[in-house]
């Protein structure tokens, strides 16, 4: 019997307790949960700040089995690699033979002046204290820009407040837009009651307000700051383990020792840090296989990822090279539609791409830069496809997923196939998202796995 500790119960630490005990082998389970309650879908968590969802629509299923010892609201305060043993909070000390880190990521919080203990907005807990904080009407400041800032802004405009985002470099979302997209965005934005103030550099903070460095004062009820994250390798670090800017890892997950592996937010992957949940349960997947024995040869290739902003009022996929000047990009901009696209194309393929607004061939430029196919002669249709179009012309309705080729991923988040879906359900599933996962990350995929469900029952009614 193997034991195995798995330290960190979000949505890495949850699908790798799912994926060990779904092999069925002989595994003597334990997980360490930092936080108190069970796992949660911190994708919804935007959506929870709007008040669009509640609290129980984002808890992820909880882990069970009889080789299982789930232990909430216990961190882990250090590990001796030696004795393999760990040390938690409550004094107890829990033996291991394999360890796996998925310790996560921790809020940034940048050092301005004034600015001690912030509202910040990374976890459940975070979204609860700025809920409980949130009044019935009046002002919010969102200190950051990036994917996080925004998503957090688009919670809080949807309480009702006029939110104004504070951003200290020249356009949104710097890492995956280019300025003309950030300028559709700024557009959309302010539609939403949410403006935006660009180059603007905070130094100090007075109470909810902020002090810009022209001097500018800007005054809120509410000040939440979404600066970003940072891998949380603080015990691996004191466990003597390498650590870059997350824990190091090789592509079976292992970290500088090879009885502790590390997954999700927390791990660095030669070169990279994702923080998105795809790679992480990619990753979870992996090493379930190794500790397990299962697939030996199991390792770790990350996929190009498809970042997305999908909150209501705002549609918004980049992927690759997003953000670069390329004599090769195609570039369609529809201001007043609040619409703008780019393909960067290198060598008839897909290197990079920013689709925002109502792009119904989404789904065709996702495929196209997954799977690396040759592009169209004339990749236009890519930018201007409308509902009844699809990537080789009007002959290809894209919008049904009964034409999608069986490679094509439906689920980016779970790695899940347009062909697995049927075969799930001629192996007797009647619900594809709990027999395949898919649809259990995002959310994005559901109309897609659900066309594909009552497509199956229509034809199994018919026969």
């Amino acid at each position: 019997m193997t034991r195995v500790v798995v330290i960190g119960y979000g949505m890495a630490g949850a699908r790798l307790a799912g994926e060990l005990l779904a092999r069925d082998r002989d595994v003597d389970l334990t997980v360490l949960g930092a936080e108190p309650h069970r796992a949660y879908n911190r994708i919804l968590l935007s959506s929870l700040l709007a008040g669009k969802v509640e609290e129980t629509d984002t808890m992820l299923p909880d882990a069970r089995g009889s080789r299982l010892s789930l232990r909430l609201g216990a961190p882990a305060v250090s590990v001796d690699r030696g004795r393999r043993l760990v040390s938690t909070s409550d004094g107890a000390a829990v033996g291991y033979d394999v360890l796996v880190l998925a310790t996560g990521s921790t809020a940034i919080v940048p050092p301005i002046d004034g600015l001690a203990d912030p509202l910040v907005f990374r976890t459940l807990d975070d979204c609860r204290r700025i809920t409980a904080r949130v009044p019935g009407s009046g002002t919010a400041l969102v200190l950051g820009g990036g994917l996080l800032g925004l998503e957090a802004a688009r919670g809080l405009a949807g309480r009702g407040l006029a939110v104004t985002v504070v951003h200290a470099a020249g356009h949104l979302m710097e890492r995956q837009l280019d300025p003309g997209a950030s300028a559709v965005l700024d557009r959309t934005l302010r539609d939403l009651g949410i403006e935006v103030r660009l180059d603007a550099a905070a130094v100090a903070a007075h109470g909810a307000g902020l002090r810009l460095a022209d001097g500018t004062r800007l005054s809120a009820d509410l000040l939440v700051v979404a600066c970003g994250v940072r891998p949380e390798a603080s015990l691996a670090r004191d466990a003597g383990l390498a650590v870059g800017r997350g824990v190091l890892v090789d592509d079976r997950l292992r970290t500088s020792d090879p009885s502790v592996y590390a997954i999700g937010d927390c791990a660095e992957y030669p070169g990279d840090v994702s923080g998105l949940v795809a790679p992480a349960w990619a990753q979870a997947r992996v090493v379930a296989d190794l500790v397990t024995g299962t697939d030996p040869a199991a390792r770790y290739r990350p996929v190009p990822p498809v970042t997305r902003l999908k909150t209501a009022g705002i549609d918004l996929a980049t992927m690759g090279e997003s953000t670069v000047d390329d004599e090769d990009a195609v570039t369609f901009a529809d201001p007043v539609r609040r619409r703008y696209a780019k393909l960067v194309i290198r060598d008839n393929r897909l290197a990079g791409a920013i689709l925002l607004g109502d792009h119904p061939a989404v789904g065709a430029v996702i495929q196209h830069f997954d799977r690396q196919t040759p592009l169209p002669a004339d990749p236009r249709p890519l930018l201007f496809a409308r509902p009844g179009t699809g990537w080789d012309g009007p002959t290809a309705a894209t919008e049904s997923p009964a034409l999608m080729p069986d490679a094509a991923l439906v689920c980016r988040c779970n790695g899940v196939s347009k062909g697995s879906l049927p075969r799930a359900w001629l192996d007797g599933a009647r619900d594809l998202v709990a027999a395949t996962h898919a649809g259990t990350g995002c959310g994005g995929c559901r109309d897609v796995v659900a066309g594909i469900e009552s497509g199956m029952s229509t034809v199994e009614a018919v026969r």
